[in-house]
C-alpha cells in the first residue's frame, strides 16, 4: 500500500456541520473543517452540542479518526465504516443500546442528533440502537439558536420536536424502501428547554432495524393532492395539564374551519429532575409546554408539519401557542411541494446517496430557497454527487412548485457488502 495521505475535502465555519460529517462518512471521504467560531470574542470553537455528535459518531463507527485543535476551531475527520450497535463496544450487553448522555450546557433539541444518526442507520452494518439520557436531552421543539448549527427547521429555524421528528420524518423512510415498521422512537421522559434555553433532562431511545444495501429510486412529483387529516401532540411539563386543552381549543378554532377530521392527543409529564454537578440535590428543569402538528395529504407519502413551542423565559399563554401553530402549518401546506423544509434535507440526501437512477421530487420555490438546501445541493457536489436538475411543474398556473431530478450516486451500505 501507498503510504500517500488522504485528500482532505474542505470547508470553513460551523454551518452545516452535521450534515457535511454525514456525507463524509457516507462517502467515506475525509474532511478537514476551520474558522470554527473563530471570530467569537466569547465562544470561539465548537460548542458543546457539537463535540457530544462528534463524541456519537465515533460510537456508532469503527476507526474514525477525530483530530480536534486546541482552541476547537479546526477539525479534521476521516470517516471509518459505520457499524452501528456492537455489544461491548459502547453498548451495554444487557440494554443491547448504546448509552450516549448530552451535557447540561446542551441547547439543541435531541432532534440535532436524530436528524443525522437516522441518515446514517439504513446504511449500518448492524442495528442502530441509541439511548440519549443525561441533563442536556430536550425533547421538545426549540427556538433559533444563537450558536448557529445546521437547524432542523422547526418554526424559526430551531430544531424540531421529537414529536414531528416521529411523525413527519420517519415515514419518510418508507419510500425508500426502509420499512418505518421496524424503525421505534421511544420517548421515555420529556423536557423543554431549561433557564437560558440549555439542557432539559428527558429520555430518547432510537432502535433502526431497517438497514439496506442501497434506498430505492424515489419519484415523488405528482400533484400533492388536497389535506384530508390533521393529526397532532400537545405536551406539557411541570405545567398544569390544562395547558394542553388550551392549545389544542385554540388551533382548533383555526384548522376546523377547514378540516373537519383534526385530532389533537395531549400528553402530560412531571419536569425531569437533574442534579447539578458536584451536588447530591436535584432540581426540577425543562418546564414548558408546546405543540406539534402534522397533516397528512390524500397523496401517498405527503406529509406537512408545524412546531411552537413557550420560550424558556416565559410569557406566552397557550392558546397563542395554539394559534400560531396552527397558522404555522397553514404557511406550510401554503409553500406547496410534497416534501417540508425540514424534512427535505432528509429526502434529497438519501436520494443522492441512493441507486445509480435519477428520482424525482417535487419542491416548493420557497424550500427550495433556503439556505440549507442551497447549502446541501454544494456539499453533494462537493462530495462527488451530480448536479442537481431544475424544472417547473407546469401542470398549474397557479402553483408554483418545481421538480428537482437527483441521480443516486450507487454509494449504498458498505457495510453489507463487506458482510
Amino acid at each position: 500500500m501507498s503510504g500517500t495521505k488522504p485528500e482532505f475535502l474542505r470547508f470553513t465555519g460551523h454551518r452545516s456541520f452535521t450534515q457535511r460529517l454525514v456525507l463524509s462518512t457516507l462517502t467515506g471521504r475525509p474532511i478537514h473543517i476551520s474558522k470554527i467560531r473563530s471570530s467569537s470574542p466569547t465562544n470561539p470553537g465548537l460548542a458543546p452540542h457539537e463535540v457530544s455528535f462528534l463524541r456519537l459518531l465515533e460510537t456508532v463507527t469503527n476507526g474514525s479518526v477525530i483530530d480536534v485543535s486546541y482552541s476547537g476551531t479546526t477539525i479534521t475527520y476521516q470517516p471509518g465504516l459505520i457499524t452501528g450497535t456492537v455489544p461491548g463496544v459502547g453498548a451495554s450487553l444487557a440494554s443491547d443500546a448504546i448509552e450516549h448522555v448530552l451535557p447540561a450546557a446542551c441547547t439543541r433539541a435531541v432532534t440535532y442528533f436524530l436528524l443525522p444518526l437516522a441518515l446514517l442507520a439504513p446504511f449500518s452494518k448492524a442495528h442502530m440502537n441509541v439511548r440519549f439520557s443525561g441533563p442536556g436531552v430536550i425533547t421538545s421543539a426549540t427556538h433559533t439558536n444563537a450558536a448557529g448549527g445546521n437547524g432542523g427547521g422547526g418554526g424559526g429555524g430551531g430544531d424540531l420536536s421529537i414529536d414531528t421528528f416521529r411523525t413527519a420524518v420517519l415515514p419518510l423512510y418508507g419510500l425508500f424502501g426502509i420499512p418505518p415498521a421496524r424503525i421505534e422512537l421511544r420517548v421515555l421522559s420529556r423536557s423543554c428547554p431549561g433557564p437560558g434555553g440549555k439542557g432539559g433532562g428527558g429520555v430518547v431511545e432510537l432502535r433502526f432495524a431497517s438497514q439496506v444495501r442501497l434506498p430505492k429510486t424515489l419519484h415523488l412529483h405528482r400533484r400533492p393532492g388536497r389535506i384530508r387529516r390533521i393529526r397532532g401532540v400537545a405536551y406539557c411539563t411541570g405545567v398544569s395539564a390544562s395547558h394542553n386543552n388550551r392549545m389544542i381549543t385554540a388551533a382548533r378554532g383555526v384548522l376546523n374551519q377547514l378540516v373537519s377530521d383534526v385530532h389533537v392527543a395531549a400528553q402530560y409529564d412531571p419536569a425531569p429532575l437533574v442534579g447539578e454537578k458536584g451536588s447530591a440535590q436535584k432540581k426540577k428543569t425543562g418546564i414548558g409546554f408546546g405543540l406539534s402538528l402534522v397533516a397528512e395529504s390524500s397523496a401517498d407519502g405527503v406529509i406537512y408539519a408545524a412546531d411552537e413551542v413557550a420560550p424558556p423565559q416565559g410569557g406566552v399563554v397557550p392558546e397563542d401557542i395554539g394559534t400560531r401553530c396552527a397558522y404555522q402549518l397553514l404557511e406550510v401546506i401554503a409553500q406547496g411541494g410534497c416534501v417540508t423544509g425540514a424534512a427535505a434535507p432528509t429526502v434529497l440526501t438519501l436520494m443522492a446517496m441512493g441507486s445509480e437512477d435519477v428520482g424525482r421530487l417535487r419542491l416548493g420555490r420557497e424550500v427550495m430557497a433556503r439556505e440549507e438546501i442551497i447549502g446541501l445541493a454544494r456539499d453533494l457536489k462537493q462530495f462527488g454527487g451530480s448536479s442537481w436538475g431544475i424544472r417547473d411543474a407546469g401542470d398549474d398556473d397557479e402553483v408554483e412548485d418545481l421538480i428537482l431530478s437527483v441521480k443516486g450516486s450507487g454509494v449504498g451500505n458498505v457495510g453489507r457488502k463487506v458482510a
